[in-house]
């Protein structure tokens, strides 16, 4: 790689993984506690996004490794869709 490329690869970003989503009313907001269940509408073995600093760029499946969750990415998005991502 070029010496200036180099100079950008240890940049931190902010990566994110939605598991899941749910709509509720405030209500229900205001009734959470320690110890609530909130359910999501991803299903086991579903895709999940992939963000970088907020922005899609894939998607993966949810892996256990040494009693640690992870992220096994499946698929990213092509040019074309990773352009409409930024816009």
């Amino acid at each position: 790689m070029s010496e200036k490329f180099d100079r950008v690869l240890d940049i931190e970003l902010n990566v994110s993984v939605v598991l899941g989503r749910t709509q509720m009313t405030l209500k229900d907001i205001f009734d959470l506690g320690k110890g609530s269940l909130i359910e999501l509408d991803t299903f086991e073995n579903q895709e999940v996004e992939i963000y970088v600093n907020g922005r899609k760029i894939g998607y993966g499946e949810v892996v256990i490794v040494d009693q640690n969750f992870g992220v096994r990415i499946t698929s990213i998005l092509g040019e074309e869709e990773l352009v409409k991502t930024i816009s």
